[in-house]
């Protein structure tokens, strides 16, 4: 049972410790330091270059996928924490940058190409290197780049911010004249950039030897498909209802093609079901698909999950491809005999683009579902509710009761944007909401 106490305790437990290693360099700099300061502004942007660096250093920590470092956010929240950080490394840099050059104009000679060609080129590196990675990703889209090369890029540009700026601060050694202090950055640089290589190299090392095969492809809608992959010599993976996996297609699994889906099968069988949506490159394959095709399968990963569900009333609010996970759990609770109520609000843009529309047909009769589905274009004789997911909608099919209601919210953005504040204005706990976005990449 995740009482509200215990979410609150574990999720302070993580923010304190992020941080004190964020702010754990400044310490260790001052440790023993006897030079005269040099103002205020100096030092200010100086500071802000410690801190920049040291939040760099545990991006490499925060997209490492260690279950225990999720905990109790998952994996989904823990990168939109990821990306948000990002951001805040990126202005604390730049603002290193930017208030030395301000506050001494001595501070110029680092970016001059005539007093130290290799310095200047490094340190000019780092600023474009680093507001490459905030505006490929922001952009990413827009820049019409592709997702395997923004991976790859993404790792080499953040590789180089870390190894430039560790060799910078030796240089420069005003804070880190000693030994030790040298031997803690370079300590501290190595396990971050050992942490990219981890999840680049060691895993799918790990990966090859337990490859899957594609057993079968559907086509559930227009545009959503439905993919069975079996273990190839292994017994397969143990994995939690609504939790997802990343799998990579192909021969090897050092394939810059890794993707995210949901499992959207119960636990309990070797074979497992990923029900995806076309939306780009990679997905826009899925019909070329072949029996047979080799697969390998990181995971599993994520907290959209009943295991920590006391609640007597579990309520989902879905949108769209978002019915994956529910899908898992509610053929979960039918394997299982588990009656405990729950209730399904489900939009999609038509009956006729509604994945599962039969399954959850007959779900509904096989275990305590209420199920309320959602149509933006319905058929003429249609008597149930239309439109988008609005609170309206809300409360019409909720009980007035909410306190023994966990809720889980899964769809595009527009949606979850309406629901999330709406369960928030009546006063649900957050440790009673779960959310999974869909955006992790």
């Amino acid at each position: 049972m995740r009482t509200k106490f215990a979410f609150i305790k574990n999720a302070l437990k993580w923010l304190t410790l992020f941080l004190v290693l964020v702010i754990a360099p400044l310490s260790l700099a001052l440790i023993g330091h006897e030079e005269e300061s040099r103002g205020f502004w100096v030092e200010f942007g100086v500071g802000l270059g410690f801190v920049g660096l040291a939040m760099m250093g545990l991006q490499f920590v925060l997209t490492a996928r260690y279950s225990k470092i999720g905990a109790p956010f998952g994996l989904d929240e823990l990168l939109q924490f990821h990306g948000q950080a990002g951001y805040i490394a990126w202005l604390f840099i730049m603002g290193h940058f930017i208030i030395l050059l301000v506050a001494d104009s001595e501070f110029l000679k680092f970016l001059n190409p005539a007093v130290n060609l290799p310095r200047a080129i490094a340190l000019s590196t780092v600023i474009i290197a680093i507001t490459a990675l905030i505006a490929t990703t922001h952009w990413r889209e827009k820049f019409g780049i592709i997702y395997e090369w923004w991976r790859a890029t993404h790792g080499i540009l953040a590789f180089l911010v870390m190894f430039i700026g560790t060799v910078h601060i030796m240089q420069v050694s005003f804070y880190v004249s000693e030994l030790w202090q040298q031997v803690v950055w370079v300590s501290l640089s190595i396990g971050a950039i050992s942490m990219l290589l981890h999840n680049r190299v060691w895993r799918p090392m790990q990966m090859k030897k337990n490859p899957w095969q594609i057993s079968s492809v559907h086509q559930e809608t227009e545009d959503i498909w439905s993919i069975w992959l079996e273990p190839v010599g292994h017994d397969g993976i143990k994995f939690k209802a609504g939790q997802f996996i990343w799998i990579t297609l192909g021969d090897s699994p050092f394939s810059l093609q890794q993707h995210p889906f949901t499992i959207s099968s119960a636990p309990g069988q070797k074979k497992i079901r990923l029900t995806i949506k076309e939306l780009g490159d990679f997905t826009s394959q899925l019909d070329s698909l072949e029996s047979g095709a080799t697969a390998f399968i990181e995971g599993p990963y994520g907290n959209f999950t009943l295991d920590s569900s006391s609640s007597t009333h579990n309520v989902f609010i879905i949108g769209g491809i978002g019915i994956t996970p529910t899908m898992s759990v509610l053929n979960d609770l039918k394997s299982n005999g588990d009656q405990r109520e729950t209730t399904l609000i489900y939009g999609t843009p038509s009956k006729e683009l509604t994945p599962f529309y039969e399954e959850l047909k007959k779900l509904s009769n096989e275990v305590n579902l209420n199920l309320i589905h959602v149509f933006e274009e319905a058929p003429d004789d249609w008597d149930g509710e239309t439109g988008f997911i609005t609170e309206e909608i809300m409360k019409r099919n909720l009980p007035d009761d909410y306190s023994n209601c966990e809720f889980f919210i899964c769809g595009p953005p527009p949606m979850m944007d309406v629901a999330e504040p709406t369960l928030r204005e009546w006063g649900i706990p957050v440790h009673r909401v779960h959310s999974e976005r869909f955006n992790i990449v």
